[in-house]
């Protein structure tokens, strides 16, 4: 992909299309010092970082409209928090330099020398700039810890970098090359659960002094972020199990579901499945619903009986951020194997926007992946202690029908463009 950034001169700020600037060229407006490595230490971090910003201002400088660090000091961060972002800026460094720039809060888009004499070939510096350099070690080849190439310019030059953040996938180009092709970017600080859907960008600095310019973001709404998630399906595996048009291949209680707009809009009645049964497959489909929204996702179902006990197990779809849902269980929030296995909170849009989510199951395990954060990741066949004391007997079932369940006629969901690729 081919990118390039409108020429800075002096102060003149000249972001492209979309963008806003994060940097005016002028002066530290919009930033603050922070390493978090230090303040996430402290008994009061607010009172951490306000301890730090004589620093910042010490080692951080503006001069011609560069943003420019002297290798040392706090990292420059963002005042805002944010999300899905793309993210364009330019940066030029030195020999023995070591940078990075952090998401949400999170190490890291690797920045540094990556010749011999920077002596950090033992860690990677070789492979280049622009990968995830603290994700696992294990599979770094293809986890985007090493870059795809090697695409940094000698020093003295400027270097373009673009960054694609959307949910826990990270899309990296540097100089037009893409390093980085969505890989999941893995927390840091706290690794019991997915980064934060939110959270401020950091420069990171020290070891040599590194300069910044033109840094432009653009954020991200939930309708491309599902584009991107999903890519394109023409030529691939994945085939369409709804037609848009009606609800042929599908059987059950068709009452209280209309088909328009090549959506299927619920508002009552039973639960439905296809007619076809799928064995090891992929589901791909999104889904927007009114506040307080309940349905479910029936996985190997025979069609009959209740999905969360009778089919391999029912993943719920609810809008577990709405009030009346504030005491449920962590085996009831969205996405869980319901009475199984829970599922991390806080990744679904809000009540109107469409989210998209992607469901793998393969023999016993299940990987439910929302708005690109890996919210499930369970093996159903380790599972004995049930909610309730309820046992699923159809949880081993190999093959069954798909559908949806039904939670009663004050829930209004609409689906649209389902489709499975079935697994050797």
């Amino acid at each position: 992909m081919l990118f390039c950034f409108p020429c800075a001169r002096g102060s003149e700020i000249n972001p492209p299309e979309g963008f806003r600037p994060l940097f005016n060229g002028k002066d530290l407006s919009g930033w603050y010092g922070d390493n978090p490595h230090q303040s996430r230490k402290a008994e009061d971090r607010q009172e951490a970082i306000k301890d730090q910003q004589a620093d910042f201002e010490k080692h951080w400088t503006v001069e011609s409209g560069e943003l420019v660090n002297d290798g040392k000091g706090p990292y420059a961060t963002t005042v805002r928090d944010y999300g899905d972002i793309e993210l364009m800026l330019e940066y030029k460094t030195v020999a023995l330099a070591d940078s990075g720039i952090y998401l949400r809060g999170s190490p890291q888009i690797q920045i540094w020398d990556t010749t011999k004499a920077g002596k950090k070939w033992d860690i990677g510096a070789d492979r280049g700039s622009g990968g995830l350099y603290n994700n696992p070690k294990e599979e770094a080849e293809t986890n985007g810890k090493h870059p795809l190439v090697h695409a940094d310019k000698p020093f003295g030059e400027w270097n373009s970098l673009k960054i694609r953040h959307v949910g826990n996938r990270i899309w990296v180009w540097l100089n037009a090359q893409r390093v980085v092709d969505g890989a999941i970017f893995h927390p840091y600080f706290d690794k019991t659960k997915p980064m934060p859907s939110k959270g401020p960008i950091h420069l990171q600095t020290h070891g040599g002094e590194i300069r910044w310019r033109n840094i432009y973001v653009r954020e991200i709404g939930a309708v491309e972020a599902n584009e991107i998630l999903r890519g394109e399906e023409f030529g691939t595996a994945f085939e369409p199990i709804f037609n848009g048009r009606d609800l042929e291949g599908w059987f059950g209680d068709k009452n209280g579901k209309l088909v328009a707009n090549g959506e299927l809009i619920w508002s009552d009645g039973g639960h439905i499945y296809t007619v076809r049964e799928f064995a090891d497959f992929v589901f791909r489909f999104e889904f927007v619903m009114t506040a307080g929204g309940n349905n479910g996702l029936a996985i190997r179902s025979t069609g009959k009986g209740n999905p969360a006990y009778d089919a391999m197990c029912e993943l719920q779809i609810l809008d577990d951020g709405h009030k009346r849902y504030a005491a449920v269980k962590p085996r009831q929030v969205h996405g869980s194997a319901y009475g199984m296995a829970g599922a991390y909170r806080g990744y679904l849009r809000a009540a109107g926007e469409w989210n998209y989510q992607e469901v793998i199951v393969k023999g016993s395990t299940i990987q439910v992946e929302l708005n690109g954060v890996i919210i499930l990741e369970t093996d159903l066949s380790k599972i004995s202690d049930y909610m309730g004391g309820r046992e699923h007997p159809g949880k081993m079932l190999k093959k069954g029908h798909l559908g949806f369940a039904a939670h009663g006629p004050e829930h209004v969901l609409r689906f649209r463009r389902l489709s499975v690729k079935e697994l050797d």
